[in-house]
């Protein structure tokens, strides 16, 4: 009789260990099977946005929502496939929700934010912002964080409220900017001459519009020199590179026709009692 028993109970461990053994084998295929599905789904979804010409922005916020979706459903259907009860744990996930929902304010506001920046476009993919302290290219706008690129090469990664919840400035919604500059030059000096140098080193830069077409004037008078204004108009594209080119130009087209600009002088006078003072 004690060998009936042991076999009817090695039996009954046989019996749970196949039927769960063989859910374990059916919840990794369904996990991977699912896993592959988010995957092609996402990749689907993006080529039908793509195909239809939408912005970045919105493909790669829809696809990141796409994959998570799916990769959930698919957790529900394995949960289900090891007999756990999903209609209950759906109802338990709805009633702990709030304490989470508390836990989470900021995500579930970044993600709201992220919702936000999709259907308004404050700034999309690709273009020059500044916001949250951080200056440079959008990279990515994911479902809580914006990506940034700074023109170091630094990745800023920003939480969506921060740039929903402060001022943000884009350099690249209109199109074009203007580069103000200033430069300097000795009272002595021939001021439609300067202008005409100046004039001429604006014209000869093909990134620089001529419609509308640059300024030069005089923006204010120093005590030893006289201060232009210079506004030429680019695309943001170029803005650094026309800023540095004009200066670079300036300064060798002024050291051709002998201008000069004013530096700062001081002269130092010692007295006889060991007494130094300074003069500009």
């Amino acid at each position: 009789m004690p060998h009936a028993g042991l076999s009817q109970f090695l039996l009954q461990w046989q019996t749970i260990l196949t039927t769960f053994g063989l859910r374990i084998v059916v919840a990794f295929v369904l996990f991977t099977l699912g896993r592959w599905g988010a995957q092609f789904l996402q990749r689907t979804v993006r080529q039908v946005m793509l195909r239809a010409h939408m912005e970045a922005s919105l493909i790669s916020f829809v696809c990141n929502f796409t994959y998570y979706g799916a990769i959930a459903f698919a957790t529900l259907a394995i949960m289900g496939t090891l007999g756990i009860e999903t209609t209950s744990l759906v109802a338990m996930l709805g009633a702990a929700s709030v304490a989470v929902g508390l836990a989470l304010q900021g995500s579930l506001s970044n993600f709201a934010a992220g919702i936000l920046l999709v259907i308004f476009h404050p700034f999309r993919v690709g273009d020059w912002i500044e916001g949250a302290s951080v200056s440079g290219i959008v990279e990515e706008i994911q479902l809580f964080t914006t990506h940034i690129r700074t023109f170091d090469n630094r990745l800023i990664i920003i939480p969506n409220g921060k740039l929903t919840n402060d001022n943000v400035t884009n350099y690249s919604t209109k199109g074009i900017l203007r580069v103000d500059m200033a430069i300097a030059v000795d009272y002595s000096e021939n001021l439609q001459q300067v202008k005409a140098i100046v004039a001429e080193v604006l014209a000869s830069d093909p990134r620089i519009l001529r419609e509308p077409a640059p300024n030069i004037g005089v923006a204010q008078l120093g005590e030893n020199y006289i201060r232009l204004a210079i506004q030429p108009w680019t695309k943001p594209q170029h803005y650094w590179d026309v800023h540095f080119y004009t200066y670079e130009r300036i300064v060798e087209r002024f050291r051709k026709a002998e201008i000069l600009m004013p530096s700062s002088k001081q002269e130092v006078h010692i007295h006889s009692d060991g007494f130094v003072a300074t003069a500009r």
